[in-house]
């Protein structure tokens, strides 16, 4: 594909307006629920924020790297350095701002995404559609298998088979074993970008590069959004359906969650190709027009969310009259005459157009951060 996707743009653009917006509100005592995690099982908003992103991620690979030269070998040299870099970045970030090596938590979202490029990669570059459905089946019966086939002992010292829940599975036991004393603070037990939960992750990027590999085809008029629609509500109704008997959760990334996040990706991405990309002339204009905002943010990603992860932590640790500046400003917004959730909500909405106010005035320079 010769032309830059306005509609990959904008996707990707939504994910992470939408990350920045749910991962700082005012107070996390006063969050809206649907800007909020599900407890365990279940699936909000929020939720498919992450998937969105990954998804986004496989079919960008798939677009950037066709008609590359250089051969696959030297392609994923490539990808394994951003891969490396992207880990790092995120490694850096958790340090941030105690500088605590021996109890920093090794994992966390960016360093999900590095392991996803280098383990999706090989099928990316060397394997088409066939080998890519192969790869996401082989990843999600690996994760059946091992959480649901492989006894482990919990945190209660009781060794068993299939208890998904909070630190008992196999793969809070893999993280527990594999990365002792440096997993998520808020539970130590366990953490929800895991290892095995990468393997299905990386089922998530791989669905995104079939997308893409069905946007690079040839086709004809409208029948591309068509069919990522189609495709969308096919996963959508086979994550529901096998939710019924793997719940469908996040921290886990269970073959559900794959399949139902996936379904909700396609559809949208579905919106964005048909009114960015296929939509006639005046309405496609119009429609870029509109979402601008949007595609400004997708343009430099990554950039700002790792700008935005600084940035949350900068406010935390500057204190104006010996009060942190988040409490100070949130303070300010909770005075208005507004309830504690909604002055939360506007909170994190201003801190997402400071970020947005960096996206412009970047995409206005044509300054584009690339890794």
């Amino acid at each position: 594909m010769n032309r830059r996707l306005a509609s990959l743009d904008a996707f990707r653009g939504f994910a992470i307006a939408a990350m920045v917006l749910v991962n700082n509100p005012g107070s996390w005592k006063h969050v809206y629920g649907p800007l909020d995690h599900a407890a365990w099982n279940g699936c909000t908003f929020t939720d498919l924020i992450f998937p969105f992103f990954l998804f986004a991620a496989g079919l960008a690979m798939t677009i950037s790297l066709a008609g590359r030269g250089g051969g696959a070998a030297g392609l994923y040299r490539i990808l394994l350095r951003r891969a490396a870099v992207i880990f790092l970045i995120g490694l850096g970030l958790n340090l941030i701002p105690a500088f605590q090596p021996s109890t920093v938590r090794v994992l966390g979202v960016l360093q999900r995404i590095a392991l996803c490029l280098a383990l999706g990669g090989p099928v990316v570059l060397w394997g088409r559609e066939r080998a890519a459905v192969a790869a996401i089946l082989g990843l999600c019966g690996l994760w059946l298998v091992l959480e649901l086939a492989v006894p482990v002992p919990g945190t209660d010292g009781v060794a068993a088979a299939g208890r998904l829940l909070p630190g008992q599975d196999f793969g809070a036991w893999l993280d527990r074993l594999v990365l002792p004393g440096h997993l998520w603070a808020h539970a130590r037990t366990w953490d929800p970008e895991g290892l095995v939960g990468t393997l299905t992750a990386t089922a998530t990027l791989l669905l995104g590069s079939l997308a893409g590999r069905h946007l690079a085809a040839p086709a004809g008029r409208h029948a591309k959004w068509r069919g990522l629609l189609l495709g969308g509500a096919v996963l959508l109704a086979l994550g529901w359906l096998l939710g019924r008997a793997i719940p469908i959760n996040k921290s886990l990334w269970t073959p559900s969650f794959v399949l139902f996040t996936a379904g909700w990706a396609l559809a949208g991405l579905a919106a964005c190709h048909a009114a960015l990309d296929e939509a006639p002339a005046g309405f496609r204009e119009a429609a870029r027009k509109v979402c601008l905002p949007l595609t400004i943010y997708g343009m430099n990603a990554l950039f700002l969310f790792v700008l935005s992860g600084i940035a949350a932590r900068a406010i935390q640790l500057v204190r104006a009259g010996g009060v942190p500046l988040k409490e100070r400003a949130f303070g300010a917004l909770a005075s208005l005459p507004v309830s504690p959730v909604n002055a939360s909500l506007l909170f994190a909405i201003l801190f997402n157009l400071a970020m947005f106010a960096v996206a412009w005035a970047m995409w206005r320079k044509k300054w584009f951060v690339k890794v």
